[in-house]
């Protein structure tokens, strides 16, 4: 079983910063593909980017050379550091996991409740 449990979200003006973390509990986190989705109000959900088990690191365009994903040492907290924020960027912030693949799709096994960024 897995859980994810997103934190660090808040409010912030136009070009500053979040960093958020997502801890993940699982026994074998280094066999699990690691991703961030978006959700905007009245908008579909975006992926963001996304982690996988060889370390490979992907992003959308609309985050690229802005935000970075990063792991812990342990491999159980991954975080998503936001830069230079837009006022497109505010949405909530999902963390999801999958254990076989890393693709959008794949990434629908465990989710975590999210953690609003609001760019004013």
């Amino acid at each position: 079983h897995v859980q994810l449990v997103e934190s660090g979200g808040g409010s912030v003006q136009a070009g500053g910063s979040l960093r958020l973390s997502c801890a993940v509990s699982v026994s074998s986190a280094n066999d699990y593909c690691l991703g961030w989705f978006r959700q905007a109000s009245g908008k579909e959900c975006e992926w963001v980017g996304s982690l996988d088990s060889d370390g490979r690191i992907n992003y959308a365009d609309s985050v690229k050379g802005r935000f970075t994903i990063s792991q812990d040492n342990t491999k159980n907290t991954v975080f998503l550091q936001t830069d230079r924020l837009e006022l497109e960027d505010t949405a909530m912030y999902f963390c999801a996991a999958a254990r076989w693949g890393c693709t959008v799709s794949a990434l629908d096994d465990y989710w975590g409740k999210g953690t609003q960024v609001t760019v004013s």
